[in-house]
């Protein structure tokens, strides 16, 4: 039958209500099935209509409407027809499902390092039916009583407080009101961790064997969390409304998290194995908080259809960085908003796959997926954040006070988020709702400044939409003017036109760095004037504001992915000042973002060498200058491990000889190394098997998968492909390892030529891959197995191709255009720069 479309939706909510569910499970019935049995009461607003129930079931052995049978084949296209409702129903469905191992549905995971299993429930988006019969849609809610039959040794949590009333038997205490995509259900044998706040049961539980590093990253997240429970508490003016608060860090997750009301469920990557970093910390701390704010905005109060997912997400995107900055110890997390998340927004905003923030029609419920990306996420928080500057932080606050408060346990709309701050802002916020939520692309920056005898006379704001016929869109930002590394001007400009004059600049000294957007406060492309450019590398080594940092890579970054700017310029600048870099997100996002998509990508492959070598070498000299014991040393470690070519220095550092003390004993820092090896030949698939030996864990088995298509010979490759698009059972993770090997080292060994042969049977496989990996894990999978490195006409010519067939799912498409769009960018940074020398620094 396919996706719900938005019309059948209307009309189900407009004839049905849903009084209660209750759910039985039966999850001791093997490794391939469970029972599943459920009874929903519910009125019906026109008695003898009829409507339908949402079910993917293995078998059906009974379905009864108001005690009369349904005969279970008459279930089609996932549909359960019931028909002659009453003006009270109850119907009861009887089924067999089967779990999932594509992070949907009710996923079953087998941790490789003691053979346990592990189940978890992802209801969203459409996931729920796999798991229990329902009428899946997010306004439907109705409250939950759930029961659950498990296997003796394991425990069970869920939305409701879980009691174990039997061996292997457990019930879970009635919730709230829920949409179905919230219901979840965790069940293995997990390690917990307890603890109790302001009245509220925390429980924090992870793999048996991860017990050990759960159990001393305890008390930083209980930690977070009590912050971030007492501060949204104070914000919102409502107490956490779900009773108990669980978070499962769980198996082969496809997502950050999920908001699943007092059963968060959280990748287990964030409980971490080995050594890592502060930013890696703050990642946790502020999905934590994000998961969080949903527990009001989102769940509390949910959107009324899947066209208003941006805004659940947009909320809490942006107070979870607020409350990470505000509330935690994590008081740069602002400046990992920029570095990590807009960077990540702005390339999709740039790219043909753009939409606006809001509007972005979903008429069925897959397609609301299509528009899940950077710009839902960062994008709606940088609009958020605007909004807060426009109408006032009080206004702003009180506007979702009054939103939270009107809506408690329903459904809502944008325009009633929106009429919520407008009502408590007093003003009008039209234009800024068209111009920031209904407009798309990224608007460009600039300062036109005349001067005489090196003193500014005259300084304007010029913004630039992408397009002539974009809308005016209001920037609220600071401009500052910096000179010997500090601010010598900084000017908070409110910008609703096209050009606003800045009179506080004038009379001031031209020397020195000229910066639109110095505090990261609105989204745009920060262009710098040709003097600004000339003084990047003084003033990015001198400034002691991280924010003035983050703002001139931004610039830099921007420029290059606009092709302004000569990616090589870029390394340049990055081998002369990242190793002075002091705020954790910075030096390791930056790291990694300019090791990922310079070399052989925006680089031209002539030069690619060369700019790895300046990588390895601003990694050493990091190394040199900072405590080898510390995070500084390991982020450093990590960027020589990825980037160099010295055979004797990976391999002693594989054996664990000579590394520096922070990766020392790290497995995870291990793997990195191998993987280096593998890409460039160095090792062979016996060393591959021993390190493999050595670490039996999950991350272990995924490493070896990894490296071992990795390996640049014509076998290993073989064997790679068979294991992708062959008959083998791979599971989400799975796949996207051997993904992120087979095309690694593509331009740096002598497997090139072998790994473009398979180029375009890629893209001939893609209509395979949701039907092996599920629609979430699939468009993962394309943008991890793509040829990036193959920077070439053909291969966009294939891409291009490819999004036109009708064979591939739009997930697919959207997969595929967004990176053909940083292929075809990195073709024009190479027509542009290719055969120039490096200076000038811009094109036009």
């Amino acid at each position: 039958m396919g996706s719900l479309l938005r019309t059948e939706a209307q009309a189900r909510a407009d004839l049905i209500a849903v009084t209660s569910y209750d759910l039985a499970l039966d999850l001791d019935q093997g490794d391939e099935m469970f029972g599943s049995e459920t009874t929903i009461s519910f009125t019906c607003r026109e008695p003898g209509a009829s409507t339908f129930l949402d079910l993917d079931a293995v078998s059906v052995a009974s379905i009864t409407l108001n005690g009369n049978e349904i005969d279970p084949a008459s279930v089609a296209g996932e549909r359960v027809p019931l028909a002659d409702l009453r003006a009270e129903n109850v119907v009861r469905v009887v089924s067999t499902m089967r779990y999932r191992h594509d992070g949907e549905g009710l996923h079953r995971a087998v941790d490789p390092a003691d053979g346990q299993h592990y189940v978890y429930g992802m209801s969203f988006l459409d996931a729920g039916p796999s798991i229990f019969a329902c009428f899946d849609q997010p306004d439907l809610k109705a409250p939950y009583d759930v029961r659950v039959r498990a296997p003796q040794d394991w425990i069970v949590a869920g939305n409701g407080a879980a009691q174990r009333t039997a061996p292997g038997e457990w019930t879970l205490a009635t919730t709230p009101p829920l949409s179905t995509y919230f219901v979840t259900v965790c069940a293995g044998p997990y390690a917990v961790e307890t603890d109790e706040h302001d009245g509220i049961p925390l429980g924090i539980y992870v793999r048996a064997s991860l017990a050990e590093q759960l159990h001393a990253q305890r008390d930083d997240i209980f930690e977070v969390t009590k912050q971030s429970f007492d501060y949204y508490h104070r914000l919102f003016g409502i107490r956490y409304p779900w009773g108990k608060y669980d978070q499962f860090f769980v198996p082969e997750f496809n997502a950050g998290a999920m908001e699943n009301p007092g059963c968060v469920t959280l990748r287990d990557q964030y409980v971490f194995r080995g050594a890592h970093t502060r930013t890696q910390l703050l990642t946790r701390a502020n999905t934590i908080a994000h998961e969080m704010a949903h527990m009001w905005f989102g769940d509390l109060v949910t959107m009324q259809w899947w066209d208003d997912l941006w805004l659940n997400e947009s909320f809490a995107e942006y107070m979870a960085h607020r409350t990470t900055a505000e509330a935690t110890r994590y008081t740069e997390a602002w400046v990992d908003f920029g570095i990590s998340r807009k960077t990540w927004g702005y390339g999709v905003d740039r790219s043909p796959s753009t939409h606006p923030v809001a509007g972005a029609p979903a008429p069925d419920a897959e397609s609301a997926l299509t528009n899940f990306d950077g710009i839902s996420y960062a994008k709606g928080a940088s609009a958020l954040r605007q909004l807060a500057a426009y109408v006032g932080d009080d206004a702003f606050l009180a506007g979702v006070r009054k939103h939270l408060t009107d809506n408690s346990f329903g459904n809502a709309t944008m325009a009633d988020f929106l009429g919520a701050v407008e009502h408590a802002g007093g003003r009008s916020i039209d234009e800024w709702t068209q111009g920031w939520l209904r407009s798309s692309g990224v608007d460009d920056i600039s300062l036109d400044v005349d001067d005489q005898d090196g003193t500014i006379t005259r300084a304007d704001l010029v913004v630039t939409p992408t397009t002539d016929d974009a809308t005016t869109r209001s920037h609220v930002l600071d401009i500052a003017a910096v000179r010997d590394g500090g601010v010598d001007k900084a000017v908070r400009v409110h910008a609703d036109t096209a050009r606003t004059a800045v009179p506080e600049l004038t009379g001031r000294s031209r020397a020195g760095l000229l910066l639109p957007n110095s505090s990261d406060l609105t989204w745009a492309t920060t262009v710098l004037d040709e003097a600004s450019l000339e003084s990047v590398n003084t003033e990015l080594a001198a400034a002691t504001d991280p924010l003035i940092r983050l703002g001139v890579w931004t610039a830099l970054l921007g420029g290059a992915d606009t092709g302004r700017i000569d990616p090589r310029r870029v390394v340049e600048v990055f081998a002369a000042c990242w190793p002075l870099e002091d705020v954790s997100s910075l030096s390791d996002i930056l790291a990694g973002l300019v090791r990922r998509l310079f070399p052989y990508r925006l680089v031209p492959h002539q030069d690619s060498a060369r700019a790895r070598t300046l990588l390895v070498d601003a990694g050493c000299r990091r190394l040199g200058a900072v405590d080898e014991t510390s995070p500084e040393a390991l982020t450093a470690a990590r960027l020589v491990a990825a980037t160099s070519t010295d055979a004797e220095l990976l391999s002693r550092w594989a054996a664990d000889d000579g590394r520096p003390a922070a990766a020392s004993g790290d497995d995870d820092f291990g793997w990195s190394v191998l993987g280096r090896q593998a890409e460039l030949g160095l090792v062979d698939g016996p060393a591959i098997d021993a390190a493999a030996a050595r670490d039996e864990s999950l991350s272990g088995h995924l490493s070896t998968l990894e490296a071992r298509a990795a390996l640049p010979s014509e076998d290993a490759k073989a064997a790679a492909w068979e294991r992708l698009y062959g008959e083998s059972a791979l599971s989400n993770y799975e796949a996207l390892a051997v993904a992120q090997g087979f095309f690694a080292g593509y331009g740096e060994n002598d497997a090139t030529d072998l790994m473009h042969s398979y180029i375009d049977r890629f893209f001939a496989e893609l209509p395979t891959v949701p039907k092996k990996f599920g629609d979430m894990a699939a468009e993962k999978f394309v943008v991890s197995a793509f040829p990036h490195r193959a920077v070439e006409p053909a291969v966009a010519d294939a891409a291009r191709r490819a999004i036109a067939s009708p064979d591939n799912s739009p997930g697919v498409r959207r997969a595929l255009t967004d990176s053909l769009d940083r292929l075809d960018r990195a073709l024009i940074a190479h027509e542009r720069f290719a055969e120039s020398p490096l200076h000038p620094t811009t094109k036009g």
